[in-house]
């Protein structure tokens, strides 16, 4: 059975920071992308898991009412919070709860006494006296309960992906590589910033035809793909906007940034100019000259 409640689900936050009382807020800020959310699931990981949700206020309160966090972790771009049931004692999940952040969702931990803002859509009091609380002003972010734990977003997991099952995905696909990197039903968590960053270290232009590019080269794209996203994941995300890590400081892999966001500024390896172009409603960058 799986009950869903839309709260509304692209952009992401969460970041610490330490209000008056001494205890640390989580509010994360970032873009949803796979090294941002794994910062966000790692800072919630260490402040909510082994905690009971004793209640809750929102429209799924009935089945997180009573639940202990086995776990924090990442699925995608979706936060999975792993609950035991209100009686069970062990440590299977039972059931799953399912947050996407959406354009401005915002995941908060705090001491009750914490103003509630505007647009928080869901508060649940933890046994440890804490509260986690769910903000979305845009109404784009997603929250469901999966029972049983059976959630799949779909689409395999860029960092534990094999090499042929990473090269079929991309058999006989008449699409721009951009575009198949980017479909989260063949490949999930990677977006813009970090597909644009992998193709710029293997030289592969975003526009070229998926089913065009050899086996050797989808080698070192899978390897430029999970060396990007561990780099960014270390340096905690990449902050182009708002965003912030757990420990309430920016991250810092925008500082490495080779073509993202780089339109009109020399290429770092031959000084052309970065490009950038739209495919199917997205932003990509690249170089002519190094990436064909």
């Amino acid at each position: 059975m799986i009950s869903r409640r839309a709260l509304g689900g692209n952009r992401l936050w969460i970041g610490i920071k330490r209000p008056q009382s001494g205890l640390k807020l989580v509010d994360w800020c970032a873009m949803p992308e796979l090294p941002e959310v794994e910062t966000i699931v790692r800072g919630l990981q260490s402040h909510v898991a082994g905690d009971r949700i004793l209640t809750v206020w929102a429209k799924i309160a009935a089945t997180l009412t009573g639940t202990k966090i086995l776990r924090v972790h990442r699925m995608g771009k979706h936060i999975v919070f792993d609950l035991a049931g209100k009686q069970s004692a062990g440590r299977a999940a039972e059931a799953q709860w399912i947050v996407h952040l959406g354009m401005t969702g915002r995941m908060l931990v705090c001491e009750p006494e914490a103003e509630t803002v505007k647009h928080t859509h869901l508060t649940a009091t933890l046994a440890s006296g804490r509260e986690l609380r769910f903000i979305d002003a845009r109404m784009f972010g997603k929250l469901a309960v999966v029972m049983p734990a059976t959630f799949d977003p779909g689409g395999v997991e860029p960092l534990a992906v094999d090499l042929g099952t990473f090269t079929g995905l991309f058999r006989g696909r008449k699409t721009p590589i951009k575009s198949a990197l980017l479909n989260q039903k063949l490949l999930r968590g990677v977006g813009n910033i970090y597909a644009d960053e992998a193709l710029a270290r293997v030289g592969i232009r975003p526009q070229r035809r998926a089913a065009s590019i050899s086996r050797a080269d989808l080698q070192r794209l899978l390897g430029a793909i999970q060396a990007v996203l561990r780099e960014a994941i270390e340096l905690g995300g990449s902050s182009v906007s708002d965003y912030v890590g757990a420990d309430g400081e920016e991250g810092f892999f925008q500082l490495q940034h080779r073509v993202y966001g780089r339109e009109g500024e020399p290429c770092l390896v031959c000084r052309t100019p970065i490009r950038r172009l739209v495919i199917a409603g997205r932003s990509s960058h690249y170089c002519p000259k190094c990436q064909k």
